[in-house]
Order: C-alpha cells, then structure tokens, then sequence
C-alpha cells in the first residue's frame, strides 16, 4: 500500500547514517546500543526523519517520553522563551518561578482529598530512588517491597529494585540491601491471589520494618502488564495495615498514557507519593515525586534536591505538555488509540498464532509472542525477527518483557488515526514476513 508518512529513499542505514555509526564505533562506548540503525537529524509528531532523508514511524516514542509528540510547537516555543530568561540558578541556590508553578498544577492533578506538595529530578531513577528516601525520613523504617517484572531504573537502589537482571544488572553487583520483591499478578502467565502476595511479604521481612512498596500501576519494561483491577486497591489496604507507604511508579504509565493523567486513578487509589518522569517535559529530562505533603515535609532541610533537578527550562517545557494534555484532549486521545490498537491487534491475533495474548490500558497496548499458545512458552526470536522487519520497513517498534517477547506500542497521543494505521500495516507486513502465520 502506498505509505503517507514513511518515505525510504535508501537503504536503511543510508550512506551519511553508516559514517556517523563509524564514528560511533571509535568514540560511544559499546554497551550504548541503539535499537534504530540509523541517526535521527529531526522529528516531529510521530515521524522521525535521518541524516539521508529517510522518514520512520516512531513508535517507540523516545521510550514513552513523547506523549505529547516530537517537537510540539508549543513545547518549542516555551523551552525558547524560557532560555531566553535563563538556563540555571538551581532551585536551592536561587529558585524560580516555573518550579512552583508546575509542582502547584500537578499537586491539583494528583488523586485524592489529601494536600500534595512536590519535588523535581531529572530521571525517573531519580525519582524512585528520592521516593525512597522521603518514605524512609518518613516511616522511620528501612525496608522496601518491590515486584517481579518491575523496572525501576538503573542507579544501585532502583537496579536493585529492577526484576530483570540481565542487561540491566549482569555485573554490577552487590546490591542495596533492604529490598525484597513480591509477586505481581499477571493474568495472562500467572494470576496470584491477593492473600499470596502478604504471605510472601510475611514469609520475607518484618513488616513494621517497611518504609514502602513501590509498584507499576501498570508495567511497563516488564511486558505491558495490567494487574486485576483488585490488586492496586489491595496494595493500598495492606500498607494502612502496616504502617508503610504505598509509592506509584508512573514513570512510563503516568502524563495521559493510560487514559487518565495518573494510572492510579483507574482504581481509585490515593498513593502517598507518585513517581513521574518521561513525557512529563516532552522529550527535556525531568521527574518528579508528588506526594501527601506532610510525607514530603518528612526530611530534613535540605535533605532532597539535584543541580540541575526541576531545571527552568524544563519546568517550562512540562508546563506546556500540561496545556497541550488540555487543550487537545489527549486523555480522551489516549482511549481512542488504545481502542484502535486493540481492535487491529486482536485481528492479527487471529491471523498469527505466534501472538499469544493482547492487553492494555489506554494507549499503553502490547502484544506477547509465544511458541505455542498452550504451553505459552516465550518467543523471543521470532518478536525481534518481527521488529528488525518492521524497522527496515519504515516503523520502530520498542521490545518490552523479562523474557523479551513483546512488542508494546508507546506512540505519540497526538498521532493521527492514519498513521497509527500505516505503522500497523507495517506490522502486519513484518508478521507475514517473518512468520509462518496459521490460526491458533
């Protein structure tokens, strides 16, 4: 079919994207791996363009940081005006306005009756990690509760917390102490009864000795996951039970992606702090903790804070993808492209019996690709087959799972309904291609 918004006029990498991979080789230290092989020269919405002219669907959205799309113009224009103020004070040496303003509007946007206060980072390992600490100055405790399949980051703390070892842990251990994992359910693999999960915790730690539990409203790294819609109101009875915090990690999840600002509040829960960092400043680096406000009142002055932590330029960046989420309606967008997703998805599913399950929240869609769909055994050469396919034919398509095996959608909210049906033509190409189709 003819393609609107992927243009491939060389091979792919094309000759300038090959020097530049060149160098990259020589200078940029190995385990800095791209997925693309080539190298973006601008972007904007969904579409990326290289250095030789070639135009990709991204769907991978900067790994879930563009909600608002590549370059909005409004985003531009408020990063432009603020650089022409300033670039840097720190807001603990000499603060500034677009800090306040931002922690007022996402303290109103947090569910619950209780007053939020809020602090800025610049990665959601930041983010996490500072989670943390507040609820350890808070609790008096020590000990964390985190899940399997979770992703929190890569710092020692968060890598601790992080399931997945291997590329994200394989030797640099040991790590932090304090931190034991309980299941998550999983509905498609492994459901756990509520009950399942305080008996772990009881059988691994005291648990008036725990500060907090951290968990992905949704997963994200970790396969696309959405729990029961128990589980989160579960958490929340059980830490009231024992005195510790509950910490939602909506780094990937959270700005519009579920179809709600936060995740949390498809389950009507109030978390005591809310973890939030890529799309929240629409591509510049920024995160942030919004919490109850005597939890975030709990440190000592001046025990929180960064340099370059809730930057001006980037305070005024998020403050625009607030206006754009507005504006544009993107929390209504995000429903309509999880529906989209879904519908075209489950009639691949029906075509290929490689893909073993469909799930999502909103715009936060994945497909997991088994052997067979009996024994549900994971298949990750066949979905990095389908994804190398799919990128030489114009889409990037993030990979997500423990076991590597699924292929999960973080496109832009503000993409059009044609080229979200370009991408999954795309898609379907690739599973053609790569695959020996039949019905399962």
């Amino acid at each position: 079919m003819a393609r609107r918004y992927i243009r491939l006029v060389t091979d792919v990498p094309g000759p300038r994207s090959k020097g530049v991979q060149f160098r990259k080789e020589r200078y940029v230290a190995k385990p800095l791996a791209p997925l693309a092989p080539f190298y973006a020269m601008r972007a904007e919405g969904s579409v990326v363009e290289d250095l030789d002219g070639n135009r990709f669907l991204d769907f991978s959205g900067g790994w879930g940081v563009m909600n608002v799309g590549h370059n909005h113009p409004k985003v531009v224009a408020a990063v432009r005006a603020q650089a022409e103020f300033s670039l840097h004070t720190d807001f603990t040496a000499v603060p500034y306005e677009p800090y306040v303003e931002l922690a007022a509007r996402l303290a109103e946007l947090a569910p619950g009756p209780a007053s939020k206060k809020c602090a800025f980072f610049n990665s959601g390992a930041e983010a996490v990690e500072n989670a943390v600490k507040i609820a350890r100055a808070a609790t008096g405790r020590k000990a964390v509760l985190v899940f399997d399949n979770a992703f929190h980051g890569r710092t020692l703390l968060t890598m601790t917390m992080t399931h997945k070892a291997i590329p994200y842990k394989s030797g640099f251990g040991p790590y932090a102490s304090d931190v034991y994992r309980l299941p998550y359910p999983y509905p498609y693999r492994y459901p756990v009864p509520m009950a399942a999960v305080e008996r772990r915790m009881l059988s691994l730690v005291d648990p008036g000795e725990v500060a907090c539990a951290v968990v992905e409203p949704v997963v994200g790294e970790g396969g696309f996951i959405v729990p029961p819609p128990e589980f989160l109101p579960f958490l929340r009875t059980l830490a009231d039970r024992y005195g510790f915090l509950l910490v939602a990690d909506e780094v990937q999840c959270g700005v519009g992606r579920t179809g709600r600002f936060f995740a949390c509040e498809h389950y009507d829960v109030e978390p005591d702090l809310i973890c939030v960092a890529k799309s929240i400043a629409g591509g510049l680096p920024l995160s942030g903790v919004v919490g109850k406000a005597e939890v975030m009142d709990a440190p000592v002055l001046g025990g929180i804070g960064s340099t370059y932590g809730g930057n001006p330029v980037a305070c005024a960046a998020a403050l625009a993808v607030l206006d754009v989420i507005k504006e544009e309606g993107l929390l209504a967008r995000a429903v309509h492209i999880g529906e989209v997703l879904t519908r075209e998805l489950r009639a691949l599913e029906r075509t290929y019996a490689v893909i073993g399950d469909v799930r999502g929240l909103g715009a936060m869609v994945g497909i997991e690709l088994v052997r067979d769909r009996k024994t549900r055994e994971p298949d990750p050469e066949t979905t990095k087959r389908v994804q190398l396919e799919a990128l030489k034919r114009g889409v990037v398509f993030p990979i997500a799972g423990v076991y590597g095996n699924v292929v999960r959608f973080l496109v832009p909210l503000t993409i059009p309904d044609d080229a979200l049906l370009e991408g999954i033509e795309v898609l379907r190409e690739a599973f053609a291609e790569t695959t020996a189709g039949g019905r399962g």
